[in-house]
């Protein structure tokens, strides 16, 4: 027997192992069967780059395979589909908990999401955005590792060194505070300066926060790209880079853990009641 034909044997052992403890997770030691979980439901914002949607796809399988059995679904807030009332109405009264695709709290989190979920029949919830938190910092710190980046062992190097933050953007103060919170998290990882910059809305912007660190006699600079997918900020951002830039955290592993800690997080909580309840009180 090949080594290759032993290996595609043990993970389809693997596979199937992974999938009866998914399914005996759902019975009690009295042989009931336990009550289904709220659904996951992912929101991404959207985007006109196809490669964005077969990112937040390659995502969800991940998170499909650390947690099986639990019912996952994806939905949009613009420009892909299927869109968020869409997912919604495919749920019907169930319940369901919202877990958005964003990296910090702003505008598409205190109001775009909840506004479509007010109007679903679905019972939901709605977990806070993935950033700030020390898994996105991990997943951060993981891409500019496969970039090439290296903390310098040196002292006289570490103090010629940064990292750019490159983040879309908002207006929002609350999505600005938790890009600089993540900033800080993955400073504390590297040991080097991390300075938050934006692509659009918000300042600096990655040119200027790179030639602001310069100025300082950081000139051994790379950018980390705080973007969940492949697309116009993401691009425009890279292209500003002077040295390493890392990709779009994309399905990194880190990514999956933080979607499925955050709906943990937020199905311990009672579910809003459905617009159906609402409407016959």
């Amino acid at each position: 027997m090949t080594a290759t034909h032993l290996d595609s044997t043990a993970d389809l052992m693997n596979r199937i192992g992974t999938s009866l403890a998914g399914q005996l997770g759902l019975v009690t030691l009295n042989g009931r069967r336990r009550p289904a979980p709220p659904a996951l439901v992912v929101v991404a914002h959207g985007s006109r780059d196809p490669r964005a949607l077969s990112t937040v796809r390659e995502l969800l399988d991940v998170v499909r395979a650390l947690r099986p059995g639990l019912p996952v679904h994806l939905g949009h807030i613009e420009l892909n589909t299927p869109l968020l009332p869409d997912t919604l109405a495919a749920l019907g009264t169930g319940e369901a908990v919202l877990v958005p695709l964003l990296l910090s709290r702003g505008y598409h989190v205190k109001r775009d999401i909840p506004d479509m979920a007010a109007r679903a029949a679905a019972r939901t919830r709605l977990a806070p955005a993935l950033g700030p938190h020390p898994l996105l910092a991990e997943a951060l710190h993981a891409r500019l590792a496969e970039a090439g980046w290296r903390t310098p062992a040196d002292g006289a190097t570490r103090r010629r060194s940064a990292v750019v933050l490159a983040a879309a953007g908002s207006r929002d103060p609350d999505s600005r505070a938790g890009t600089a919170r993540t900033a800080r998290l993955l400073a504390g990882r590297l040991g080097v300066p991390v300075v938050a910059a934006y692509a659009t809305t918000a300042a600096p912007t990655v040119p200027e926060a790179v030639a602001a660190l310069a100025a300082r006699g950081r000139d051994r600079v790379a950018v980390a790209s705080c973007f969940t997918a492949p697309g116009r900020f993401a691009t425009e951002c890279a292209q500003a880079a002077p040295g390493i830039v890392s990709s779009p955290l994309g399905a990194h592993e880190a990514m999956a853990r933080l979607l499925l800690h955050r709906y943990d997080e937020t199905a311990a909580t009672p579910a809003h009641p459905a617009a159906s309840e609402l409407a016959s009180a």
